[in-house]
């Protein structure tokens, strides 16, 4: 971190670059923004891209001060440059996913060390997926301590591998909203929190392949289609109990009201879900609650659970929840394109499964106002064949994806509004990048 002043305007500033100040120059520059009215500071080192610079003073000054209002998609892709890595997004808490669990039992801690790291030359991707080990790890030695086929199972899909977001998400507002609390090291709530929120999500993945029927989970096996219904739902309820029990020693009330409603709301989205397949009278307003329910509701929760933590305002609680929220159905939206413009191989799952199964989705929703003849197809349930493909391609010249991007980007936006009550930090930048990591997947 280096420390400089500037012609007496800019009091102490810290780069929050990874490069070693000590060994090569960098210099500070103001950069305006057009429509703000306020300005940001950059750092700019040789051969590096642009990186916002951080105010040493307090929170307090910097949320009065120095935060000049919320950023746009634009503005984040611009001052990222590069494509973003989620092993870059997370460098900043990767000592949190390193340090999650120093009690794990050793031998089920080697029992991940032999997979394949990506970039082993990089340090932040080998720091980021020893990291999620850990995560992998505790979550199995939870689940599986009383029953062992229920282990076998927990490691059938822990296996197939994932973003392992959500625990990320987690310590990303918890440094973040930490900061205006004064806080200099995060709570054990704080810990066990990402790991009851991983446990969750994968509770809820089981449940939903046997709901949905299917046969691949990233690209692997399901649980169900391994281990059978039943010892599927069996792992599914037991990691949703054992996660409440978790939950419940945290000890606070509001942080337990706001993960039961979570689990509440996935039973709830299933449920509106299975009641409209076919539907084509079903409303963009329908799909964004069944949505909000099983997807955005977890991260929701996740990220304002970390604000409760650190202890700040409700204003800023409010705001986390409401950044999850939208980050949330912005990934959904992002997953529901995807499903028509990816292949099976990339989806790790067929191509145009969840309109084959009767599940519409925003870009469906969308073309059935231009395409009457769509809404034919759909009902018919895809009898005749080729019909599915026919769908598929009246989805795509409709407008239908375009008009579900610019949904996708209007909740981006709003989820970097969000982040205004944030002082500037390493981890307001990585929650931004976040969001524009989840464009990118549809660029």
């Amino acid at each position: 971190m280096m420390s400089m002043t500037c012609g007496g305007k800019v009091d102490l500033i810290g780069c929050c670059c990874s490069c070693n100040a000590s060994s090569e120059l960098s210099f500070v520059r103001r950069s305006f923004r057009n429509g703000y009215g306020g300005n940001k500071l950059f750092c700019f080192r040789p051969g590096s891209v642009k990186r916002r610079v951080l105010s040493t003073k307090t929170p307090e000054s910097l949320v009065n001060g120095v935060s000049d209002g919320p950023l746009s998609v634009l503005e984040v892709k611009k001052e990222a440059r590069n494509s973003i890595s989620l092993s870059s997004l997370f460098e900043v808490v990767a000592d949190d996913l390193l340090t999650l669990n120093k009690n794990l039992q050793t031998a089920l801690l080697e029992s991940y060390k032999d997979g394949k790291v990506e970039s082993p030359g990089h340090k932040v991707n080998v720091i980021f997926w020893a990291g999620v080990k850990e995560i992998l790890a505790s979550a199995l030695f939870i689940v599986g301590a009383e029953n062992p086929v229920l282990m076998s199972a927990a490691e059938q899909i822990f296996g197939a591998g994932g973003k392992r977001m959500r625990p990320a998400l987690v310590f990303l507002v918890s440094r973040a909203t930490a900061q205006l609390a004064g806080l200099k090291e995060l709570t054990t709530e704080h810990r066990r929190l990402a790991e009851i929120i991983e446990m969750i999500h994968t509770a809820s993945l089981i449940h939903d392949d046997v709901i949905d029927d299917s046969d691949l989970r990233r690209g692997k096996e399901t649980v169900h289609e391994r281990y059978g219904t039943r010892v599927a739902v069996l792992a599914g309820d037991f990691m949703f109990a054992q996660s409440s029990w978790y939950l419940a020693n945290l000890e606070n009330l509001e942080v337990i009201k706001l993960i039961s409603q979570v689990i509440k709301d996935f039973a709830s989205g299933e449920i509106k879900q299975a009641s409209s397949l076919f539907d084509c009278d079903t409303k963009l307003e329908d799909y964004l609650i069944k949505s909000y329910y099983k997807t955005a509701s977890l991260l929701a929760a996740s990220t304002k659970g970390a604000a409760i933590f650190s202890e700040v305002d409700r204003y800023v609680t409010d705001q986390m929840f409401e950044y999850g929220k939208n980050l949330g159905l912005s990934f959904q939206i992002v997953d529901d394109i995807l499903d028509f413009t990816q292949s099976s191989q990339q989806l790790g799952k067929p191509a145009g499964v969840d309109l084959e199964k009767g599940n519409l989705t925003a870009p469906v929703i969308y073309a059935l106002e231009k395409e009457p003849s769509l809404r034919d197809i759909i009902e018919s349930e895809f009898s005749d064949n080729g019909s599915l493909d026919e769908a598929i391609g009246l989805v795509k010249s409709s407008g239908g994806i375009d008009r579900a991007r610019e949904l996708a980007l209007e909740k981006a936006n709003r989820a970097l509004k969000n982040l205004e009550c944030l002082p500037e930090s390493s981890y307001r930048v990585a929650l931004e990048r976040m969001v524009l990591y989840n464009l990118e997947r549809i660029d």
